[in-house]
């Protein structure tokens, strides 16, 4: 009996536009990126019985039809664009445009072996207030570093109202995503659960969670690596190059980089232990803070893991051996 296979299908993501490209085959097809053409895209699809779809993460003009198309119960695999020019390099593909684009994701879909579970749906839109909250803060710092150059002071005043109505803004939105996502109890509780660890406020704890969906599911390696906080060998022959962390997921790095100062001077004792020992060692302030938000997130990966909270008298060595 002959093998069946899978046939897949890429999609190239613009802002107006999606083409589409079937794997192994020159048929192909662009539609709008509207709910209409997405309509159109699910019934080309169920005509070519595709199961599976790739698309390349575009900025956020992904995300609606990758919502649609998962709620109709078709694979979707998301890849990052660096995943895309790795493979184009791999098979010597120097040319591009969208049709091409679009039938070189459909190739890397075909090549995929292990597909993920997707992740939650409701933190989409959780995500999206989040990063809104991020960027208010980043208008902040920047009306902040306006102000300090700043000599005329009618314009002072204005750079400071803007700060403290953004400020209001923030502190508004940021209070409406908490009552959001505790509307939904088991989300609450794992809110709860990742805001128990010590040095991980409130901030750290909703970023943890809403860009960390498989927090609790992960080895502590993997989850080092996702938030880009894993240091990665240099090394080749009689070269030892210095480890450094690359990739990941840049928002929820720096919000962890960001809770680890705090955590690793006042209020973590086993960061806290861990900084002193770094430092101590010749390690660098920036090298051993990053070590501290690796730290920290391996501590909530394993308090998530184990669904108790974190114990303040208890040692970290036992909290990880349990997680």
């Amino acid at each position: 009996m002959a093998k069946r296979t899978t046939i897949c299908a890429g999609i190239d993501t613009g802002k107006r536009k999606l083409d589409v490209a079937l794997d192994g085959s020159s048929e192909q097809l662009q539609i709008d990126n509207t709910a209409e053409g997405y309509e159109v895209l699910l019934d080309w699809l169920r005509r070519h019985r595709i199961k599976r779809i790739g698309i390349e993460a575009s900025g956020g003009y992904e995300q609606a039809v990758v919502a649609e198309l998962r709620r109709k119960g078709i694979v979707v695999v998301v890849f990052q664009p660096a995943q895309v020019r790795a493979y184009a390099k791999f098979h010597l593909q120097r040319a591009k445009n969208d049709r091409i684009d679009a039938a070189l994701i459909a190739a890397c879909t075909a090549a995929v072996r292990k597909i993920h579970t997707p992740p939650d749906a409701r933190l989409l839109p959780f995500a999206e207030h989040l990063t809104m909250i991020d960027q208010i803060g980043e208008d902040i710092a920047l009306l902040k570093n306006r102000l300090e150059t700043c000599r005329n002071a009618r314009i002072q005043q204005v750079w400071k109202k803007d700060i403290s109505r953004l400020a209001r803004r923030e502190r508004i939105e940021f209070k409406a995503l908490v009552a959001a996502i505790r509307e939904h109890r088991d989300l609450a509780e794992r809110l709860d659960l990742i805001y128990s660890v010590s040095g991980a406020g409130l901030p750290t704890a909703v970023a943890i969670l809403v860009r960390m969906p498989e927090i609790g599911q992960l080895t502590r390696e993997q989850a080092a690596a996702l938030a880009g906080l894993a240091p990665y060998d240099d090394d080749s022959g009689k070269h030892v190059g210095v480890r450094r962390i690359n990739g990941g997921r840049e928002r929820l790095r720096r919000a962890l980089y960001t809770a680890a100062l705090p955590a690793s001077f006042r209020w973590n004792p086993q960061l806290i232990t861990l900084y002193k020992r770094l430092i101590a060692a010749g390690k660098g302030h920036k090298r051993a803070l990053i070590a501290c938000a690796r730290k920290l997130l391996i501590f909530v990966n394993a308090v998530v893991a184990r669904g108790i909270p974190w114990d303040h008298e208890r040692p970290a060595t036992a909290l990880l051996q349990a997680g």
